[in-house]
């Protein structure tokens, strides 16, 4: 893939690091190399990959500010296939203040540090902090796209305008490359009839930038961190890590398309409408949960979490 994807929101609580701690595990599977970075100093990908924030020496701070190389700073994630993770913690905070009061360059600091690592890499994450930064800056110039986690609720509407104006004006200033990954619809509970509408809205205005997997509420997903791992090595037949696995193929299918390497597509399950509940979905020929879009998009808009199959195991 050889891409640097930041998972950016404005707003907290709509799955970020969840999004960045399983989709690095879940393209890790797939025997890709990844590296996360965390660049919130609450350190939640740090502690949700299992490494001790309060423990760090070296962390995405002491990267930032040129303090060390990147590569002295790398910690190896042995879960399963493993990745790697640049760690953070709150020293970030004044990384950050630091990074105010410097004259120029302060927006490519993290751009920078990843260049001399990034063909070591299938693909970079970058876990943004919930706020429009200079850490969120730097991550946005470092990256070629953005992935946008988003809980189809009304303040979340309202914190997806805020980061496509700053997309924008990080494509006129400093990244003209930038792109949007794709709007990943997270904590999906289709008994709720604002969630299908917030849904259908998306659908209608970024067509096929929203990604066809859809991350349900998940009790695995959201206890996963609590043991210090992701979610496919706490409990790998649970929805959520299912889910992820999904949305890894998805990517790797779409990075195909778009370089003229796709295979035939799996067949896409037809019906209308969102799948039943977390309790009632669906499953296809293999007994793996069917995830299902929201109503308006049909059956191009849904991913069985089974089809992963081939990518996952190739």
């Amino acid at each position: 893939m050889k891409r640097v994807i930041a998972i950016a929101m404005q707003k907290g609580g709509v799955g970020k690091t969840t999004t960045a701690v399983n989709l690095a595990a879940s393209l890790a599977a797939t025997r890709r190399r990844v590296l996360l970075v965390d660049l919130d100093p609450q350190g939640n990908s740090t502690m949700g990959s299992g490494v001790d924030k309060a423990q760090l020496t070296r962390s995405s701070c002491e990267v930032l500010l040129g303090e060390c190389q990147l590569a002295d700073a790398l910690v190896r994630i042995e879960h399963g296939a493993g990745y790697t993770l640049l760690p953070a913690n709150q020293d970030l905070t004044a990384a950050e203040v630091r990074l105010l009061t410097l004259p120029i360059g302060r927006e490519t600091k993290l751009r920078h540090a990843l260049q001399p690592r990034r063909d070591d890499f299938d693909v970079i994450l970058i876990d943004c902090p919930p706020a429009l930064n200079m850490l969120t800056v730097n991550a946005l110039v470092a990256a070629d796209s953005v992935l946008i986690p988003m809980q189809c609720e009304y303040y979340a509407l309202e914190g997806l305008s805020a980061l496509l104006s700053t997309v924008e004006q990080i494509r006129d200033a400093a990244n003209p490359h930038l792109s949007i990954e794709g709007v990943l619809r997270t904590m999906f509970d289709p008994r709720n009839n604002l969630a299908n509408e917030v849904s259908a809205q998306l659908i209608t205005h970024f067509g096929d930038k929203v990604f066809r997997t859809v991350i349900p509420r998940n009790i695995r997903l959201a206890e996963a961190p609590s043991f210090g791992r992701p979610a496919l090595f706490h409990d790998k037949e649970s929805r959520g890590a299912l889910a992820y696995l999904a949305l890894a193929g998805e990517m790797i299918r779409r990075e195909e398309e778009a370089g003229g390497l796709a295979r035939v597509a799996p067949t896409a399950v037809a019906g209308e409408g969102l799948a039943p509940s977390a309790d009632t979905a669906d499953t296809g020929s293999h007994g793996s949960p069917t995830f299902t879009g929201s109503a308006g998009n049909g059956a191009a808009d849904s991913v069985t979490a089974s089809a992963v199959g081939e990518d996952i195991v190739r």
